[in-house]
């Protein structure tokens, strides 16, 4: 219990410093460095060495202070993650500020996408899952989504088709990327890996036995540049929602952009603007003037009794 009380509190420091509030550094010399200085110091390094390579003391040194210093601005690594990943999502234009329609500005968020992991390829080692909770990407999050609200699909689905696109995104860059980096530790190119196994092909390799993979490496098919995979595969993707978006059956009026919810009086379908407007609860008047009057009875009988 008491482990699970910590991490309480540290999930609500790390959220404090994310939105800026919380306690400051106690009054005193005036700081000799700031906050998004501490950040921006590990997401160089991050971006130059890897993940593994951030602590709390190689920022120390190149700020040129001590490593117990740090900890009057962040209390640790988790919450210095959760700090660099919201920063960088800075970097991402907003959605809905792009021109075009929907599949467009899909299409140009996606790419922005593909670009910030190729700035900061330690963002794809964090737990997708569990993203830092902080204004960048709320921002970045609710930008998609308004954007995607055009569709007119229900909210389930709106979000599973943002999962969607982002689950592609994330592994086509994750894959690209992992090439890049075993063509450096290597020291092997792609086509210098494949040269040195030649043997394979012209020696072992049987074409009758595997007659469409040969005749594919044949015409080069299987040789292609990884970028012009990603948007083979994005363009798909688009495809792929731009076609269920036309025949999902419970898709909304997509010319009111409205959603759909049950009235809890009567279970009729009661539709309100989306992604603004105030949310109706009922149906109609008649239906809110019954439920309070229900409420009403019933707030009566229990003081009654």
């Amino acid at each position: 219990m008491e482990s699970g009380h910590n991490g309480d509190t540290s999930a609500v420091r790390g959220l404090e410093l994310l939105w800026g509030l919380g306690e400051r550094p106690k009054r005193g010399r005036r700081p000799a460095f700031t906050l998004e200085q501490i950040v921006r110091t590990a997401v160089g390094i991050a971006d130059a060495e890897g993940l593994a390579t951030v602590s709390m003391r190689r920022i120390a040194e190149r700020l040129g202070c001590t490593t117990m210093s740090l900890y009057r601005y962040v209390p640790g690594k988790a919450e210095l993650l959760e700090l660099m990943t919201d920063t960088v999502m800075g970097e991402v234009p907003l959605a809905d500020a792009a021109p075009g329609d929907w599949r467009t500005r899909l299409e140009l968020s996606a790419r922005a996408d593909w670009g910030l992991y190729h700035r900061h390829p330690w963002i794809l080692r964090l737990p997708a899952g569990r993203p830092a909770l902080g204004p960048n990407g709320f921002a970045w999050y609710e930008s998609v989504l308004r954007v995607l609200t055009a569709t007119g699909l229900p909210p389930v689905a709106l979000v599973n088709v943002f999962d969607l696109l982002d689950a592609y995104v994330r592994g086509a860059a994750r894959d690209c990327l992992d090439a890049a980096a075993v063509e450096h530790h290597s020291g092997l190119t792609d086509e210098q890996w494949r040269a040195a196994r030649a043997h394979f092909w012209d020696a072992i390799f049987v074409p009758a036995r595997y007659p469409v993979l040969a005749s594919l490496r044949a015409v080069g098919a299987l040789n292609h540049p990884r970028d012009r995979g990603f948007e083979f595969g994005l363009q798909r993707v688009l495809d792929s929602i731009e076609t269920f978006v036309r025949i999902e059956p419970n898709r909304h009026d997509e010319t009111s952009n409205r959603y759909e919810t049950d009235c809890p009086q009567c279970g009729a379908p009661v539709l309100h603007p989306a992604p603004t407007g105030r949310p109706r609860t009922y149906c109609s008047d008649a239906c809110c003037q019954r439920a309070y009057r229900a409420r009403r009875t019933s707030t009566v009988h229990r003081l009654d009794h």
